[in-house]
């Protein structure tokens, strides 16, 4: 393996009734808060009521941003730096999903900058800081709660760019299952099919030597196969979402990819369809992950392929080749999202040929090669979005 610093800073605050940590967790960094999120459900369900209680106790002076997108888009974001800088804002606390984390992050780090955000995020300028920030989990998926990373869309020019800091790590994370007992059971299935994406994303890597990477990898991916069917048949149930929300949290906490460096075309892949198109980020990498993986496939590679196959997916080697193993194991994989209800052509979304060129393009914005475990161009965008359709 390679190398490595491990650092996380972020406190994970896990369990029923958490929300209790606020007061003694905001009060550190002081009154003037800006709280976040997206179209309402949190007051629907009581949670903003019960964090607005919880602020009430050290006597903050809150405002609000509201209405992230499930895509957050850059001119939310500068809302919510104008505000911090107008009001002198001394904390921001998230509440919502991986979109709203990811909002959040963005405006910490504009509200510290006197450049445009989207430079930053298009990495034409580096971030300066961050204002402090915390967050509380509503929905298990994209592990933004743990780690320093965020993606934001710019609608205007039709890209989704990835982007991180060390400044972009929240404070503490505040992670109670019962908060995700109100989502429903498409965005449950999106957020089981993010995090099993990112540690795909981690698995496909050219490193030696790293058994217990790749073993850490394969058990949180047959903890949640084997928890996500169970939960989709029973939503309020504590401990299958106590389950996969830690599960979401580990899959891209930076934990699982110590050493070695993962490959994320796919994640590349699905920013470029959900930039154009705007759907569901979950919805996209399960039909485009299975696609990537055909397509990479090797005699080179192979033998990784095999291992995910009979390890996390039950095939059986005997009297087959390499890359029938490995074949059989990708099926396996998109044999289990149609079974959960994940969607497996862009068609599903009324997306066709007509504009497989045009999100390729997007594809090579940053740079004309992307993919760290198969290198891949415009070409390799072209045929797996084809391949996708």
């Amino acid at each position: 393996m390679d190398n490595f610093t491990y650092h996380n800073p972020t406190k994970l605050i896990f369990g029923k009734g958490q929300l209790e940590a606020i007061p003694n967790e905001v009060k550190n960094y002081g009154k003037k808060v800006l709280i976040v999120y997206g179209g309402g459900s949190i007051k629907r369900n009581g949670i903003y009521d019960n964090v607005l209680a919880k602020l009430a106790e050290i006597d903050a002076e809150v405002y609000e941003l509201s209405g992230v997108e499930p895509n957050p888009r850059i001119s939310t974001v500068r809302k919510g730096v104008e505000i911090c800088k107008q009001e002198g804002i001394e904390f921001i606390l998230a509440i919502g999903g991986g979109s709203t984390i990811d909002c959040t992050k963005a405006i910490a780090v504009g509200a510290k900058t006197n450049v445009d955000m989207w430079d930053v995020v298009t990495k034409k300028a580096q971030p300066e800081g961050a204002l402090p920030f915390g967050t509380v989990l509503t929905l298990a998926a994209t592990g933004s709660e743990m780690n320093a990373g965020s993606v934001i869309t710019n609608w205007e020019t039709n890209e989704k760019h990835g982007w991180g800091s060390p400044f972009s790590y929240p404070k503490f994370s505040i992670l109670d299952p019962t908060h995700t007992f109100s989502v429903p059971k498409d965005q449950t299935i999106y957020g089981i099919v993010d995090m099993m994406s990112h540690v795909f994303e981690h698995y496909f890597h050219q490193t030696t030597n790293t058994p217990i990477q790749d073993r850490f990898c394969e058990s949180l991916l047959l903890t949640i196969m084997e928890t996500a069917p169970k939960l989709l048949s029973d939503l309020e149930n504590y401990e299958y979402r106590e389950t996969i929300m830690l599960s979401g949290t580990l899959a891209l906490n930076n934990m699982l990819n110590m050493g070695y460096r993962g490959d994320w075309a796919s994640h590349n892949l699905e920013h470029a369809v959900s930039a154009v198109h705007d759907i569901p980020h979950g919805g996209g990498l399960a039909i485009i992950f299975p696609n990537w993986m055909k397509h990479v496939l090797d005699d080179q590679n192979v033998g990784r392929f095999k291992q995910l196959a009979t390890r996390v997916f039950g095939v059986d080697p005997d009297g087959k080749s390499d890359h029938e193993i490995a074949i059989e194991g990708i099926d396996a994989l998109r044999s289990f999202w149609n079974k959960i209800g994940a969607p497996s052509r862009l068609a599903d979304y009324d997306i066709d040929e007509s504009s497989v060129e045009f999100m390729a393009d997007k594809t090579v914005v940053a740079r004309p090669e992307y993919g760290n475990f198969k290198t891949l161009s415009k070409q390799d965008s072209i045929e797996i979005f084809k391949a996708s359709l």
